[in-house]
């Protein structure tokens, strides 16, 4: 197992660097200190080649061009400070009102544009016999993108030997805040076109239904007799089109918060790859990418319309504004603390 590093230039005075954990099955996964962003999974399918899992760029530089940002497809990125929406940019707290950036429609969206997918982390590398990784760390000054508290916030990324990856969040404030981490990777176990053929099965029977805007009600909801239901296998492409723009909700995981569990299971029969989704986090934003639309892409490869799916491990959306739903607030006295495994595996 090893790491290596390759260096893209400096661009404001921070050197741009790139990643490579590799272990010994094959399985490498590469990474940015430009949003602590996944960039590449490369894993066998059933016939023993190695391909691309991921959407994302080979030039850690396209992370930061406005045109890609203006986008928002915050591809493979560490989100942050609150990932999902918040309702029209505002939250309170002990009676004070933030206002955030709108960048969703009349909603914010993963902690703004130039949010934490945009900033240049730290990074330490490690290397043992059975595990290699980069822990990336970023401190968030106190009002940044209208968040209050100063943040320290690492994110550790772990490869192991059973081709697991493992992203390990930790955060510190030094006043009361709010904050809702994710990695917004796009999978594709196909390797290109599609994911409609992808299939998926998840440990959540609940979800939060939303309004037209993307925002929760505040209801918790049964999946079982809707489209939503993916409690026994289904194929993403099967009820994909009862919805205008596919599949973009928040599904709670069954079990107990703050467990590691699995939450979801996908595989591909054609490449005969598998991955599994596990997390501490009480649900996950399940997305199938509509909005892409071919501006972007990697090699030949344009990403199109349901090129990818996201397990984007989370607390609710607009969680701020919904004492019902689990708390979002970080006090000085606390440690935000998160794991996510996503294993790689053949059918």
């Amino acid at each position: 197992m090893k790491v290596e590093k390759q260096s893209f230039g400096v661009i404001d005075g921070n050197e741009v660097l790139l990643f490579d954990l590799k272990n010994d099955n094959g399985t490498t996964v590469k990474i940015t200190n430009i949003g602590a962003t996944i960039t590449s999974i490369e894993t066998h399918d059933k016939n023993g080649n190695v391909g691309q899992i991921v959407l994302g760029f080979d030039d850690p530089r396209t992370y930061l061009s406005q045109e890609y940002l203006n986008a928002g497809f915050y591809f493979g990125a560490t989100v942050g400070r609150y990932a999902n929406r918040i309702q029209k940019g505002q939250f309170s707290l002990d009676g004070k009102v933030y206002n955030l950036e709108i960048n969703n429609g009349p909603n914010h969206l993963h902690g703004g544009i130039n949010s934490f997918n945009t900033k240049f982390w730290s990074a330490d590398v490690f290397e043992n016999a059975d595990r290699v990784g980069v822990k990336m760390s970023y401190t968030s000054a106190h009002m940044e993108n209208g968040y209050p508290g100063e943040l320290k916030v690492s994110v550790v990324f772990t490869l192991t030997q059973e081709n697991e990856l493992l992203i390990n969040y930790q955060a510190n404030t030094d006043r009361k805040t709010i904050l809702n981490l994710t990695n917004h990777s796009y999978f594709n176990l196909h390797g290109n076109g599609d994911i409609l053929n992808t299939n998926i099965i998840m440990q959540a029977s609940k979800y939060t239904p939303k309004d037209e805007t993307n925002i929760p009600t505040g209801e918790l909801a049964t999946v079982k007799g809707t489209p939503l239901d993916f409690t026994i296998e289904h194929k993403i492409g099967e009820r994909v089109h009862f919805f205008e723009d596919g599949y973009d909700h928040n599904y709670i995981i069954d079990g107990v918060q703050g467990q590691l569990r699995k939450a979801a299971f996908a595989s591909d029969e054609e490449s005969g790859r598998t991955l599994e989704f596990s997390t501490t986090e009480p649900g996950f934003q399940f997305y199938t990418a509509y909005w892409l639309n071919g501006k972007f892409g990697r090699g030949e490869q344009k990403f199109i319309s349901y090129a990818g799916f996201c397990f984007e491990a989370q607390h609710y959306p607009d969680s701020p504004n919904k004492p019902e739903f689990p708390s979002v607030v970080l006090s000085p006295k606390e440690t935000y603390t998160q794991t996510t495994i996503y294993k790689f595996g053949l059918m």
